[in-house]
């Protein structure tokens, strides 16, 4: 009976899979540390007072940071392309609540749940930044 019990237990160790999500095409980003804060009063951020609107924000993470508004939350995400190496045009351009990438491919984002739009062929979403919000001020951090 105690070598039925063994060989149950060996099945299930060996067929459980890991819990990993990794996906290896979505190596392109590198991990950088991001933690920077944006005064909402200011006039180069004063589009993200109003729903459905984004802002570029250069020399954070690793092509720049999109901050996005919904008029209820905020939300910030790494302006590469994750499906590409980056390169001189992998940076997103923004256009309301959506960027695309800016090298021709056509890669197109959602900046509310950070999926490709439109294109069901590309595995990466965009890499994501906690945002938090303290009155007037959002603090943008990983």
């Amino acid at each position: 009976m105690k070598s039925l019990y063994r060989l149950i237990l060996f099945i299930l160790l060996v067929s459980c899979s890991g819990n990993s999500v990794v996906d290896k095409n979505c190596r392109f980003l590198l991990d950088i540390g991001v933690n920077f804060t944006i005064d909402l009063s200011l006039p180069q951020y004063s589009q993200l007072a109003f729903a459905g609107n984004s802002v570029y924000i250069p020399n954070e993470g690793n092509a720049g940071v999109i901050v996005a508004s919904t008029g209820v939350d905020f939300y910030a995400w790494d302006a590469s392309d994750p499906n590409h190496a980056p390169n001189d045009c992998s940076a997103l351009v923004p256009s309301g609540l959506n960027g695309t990438c800016g090298c021709g491919d056509g890669n197109t984002y959602n900046f509310v749940t950070g999926a490709p739009d439109g294109n069901d062929g590309l595995r990466c979403a965009l890499k994501n930044y906690r945002v938090q919000q303290n009155g007037n001020t959002l603090l943008i951090f990983n």
